[in-house]
């Protein structure tokens, strides 16, 4: 049976509707950053989807070619996951005025096997089979990352994306009370030093995240889908909002 880790880590993949605390550890994900509105049709986000579940499905299906990665073993390809952020101020997901100025990271988890050797195989086998993707592979568009989020807070959302914020004040509430802070990077421009609708760093922005499992000085608003809106009503959407925090008292 395929290994799924939303399965075997259900306290990271299916919190309930109710807040809790959880300690986020090291993970590797194939990652691509950019800037847009993630609606857009064939847009950058869209684009960036294609690379990352053309990615992870050419390293789950290398078991039925002449080529399999040291230490495969099959898996369920993990949800699609994004970090956010936008303009001035701090971004918790609570307030989208202009989805066009949004920033965001795209990443699908891989299992610990996928190295950066086996990352650069898996892209060359990728280009082949897909040359329309080649371009961005090329460029380096695609990246793997590995980093923990350590100390968070998460809770389930059900339902549209554009509900999210009642359920993201649930959350910041259920954080003060327990006596932490939210700690989301801000400063009026994305966590690299740009504003979100100029110039667009995504190589910084993948080297700050990408720090060999360490929790990064880089830390943002981040939602897991367990839902496929192509395929999903709505109301049925569940996804996970979790937000990095701190002790009130720290630093």
């Amino acid at each position: 049976m395929a290994f799924d880790f939303k399965k075997e880590y259900r306290d990271l993949y299916v919190p309930g509707v109710r807040p809790v605390f959880v300690n986020v550890p090291a993970m590797t994900f194939a990652a691509v950053a950019g800037t847009g509105d993630p609606n857009e049709e064939g847009g950058a986000y869209q684009q960036a989807l294609g690379l990352l579940y053309g990615f992870s499905y050419t390293v789950k299906m290398s078991k039925m070619g002449p080529w399999q990665p040291e230490g495969y073993f099959d898996f369920v390809v993990p949800p699609l996951e994004g970090l956010w952020w936008a303009g001035a101020g701090v971004f918790d997901g609570a307030a989208i005025g202009n989805k066009a100025a949004l920033s965001w990271v795209s990443l699908i988890r891989q299992p610990d096997f996928v190295t950066p050797e086996v990352f650069d195989a898996a892209c060359r086998q990728l280009a082949t089979k897909k040359p329309e993707l080649a371009p961005a592979l090329e460029r380096g568009d695609l990246r793997l990352v590995r980093f923990a989020e350590g100390q968070c807070a998460q809770i389930m959302h059900k339902g549209p994306y554009d509900d999210e914020p009642a359920t993201i004040e649930k959350l910041s509430a259920y954080i003060e009370v327990g006596g932490h802070m939210v700690d989301i990077a801000e400063g009026g421009e994305s966590p690299v030093g740009h504003e979100a609708t100029r110039a667009f760093d995504a190589d910084a922005m993948l080297a700050a995240l990408d720090v060999d499992g360490a929790v990064p000085a880089v830390r943002l608003h981040h939602e897991i889908y367990l839902g496929d809106p192509r395929r999903t009503k709505p109301e049925n959407l569940k996804t996970v909002i979790r937000h990095p925090v701190r002790c009130s008292g720290s630093d």
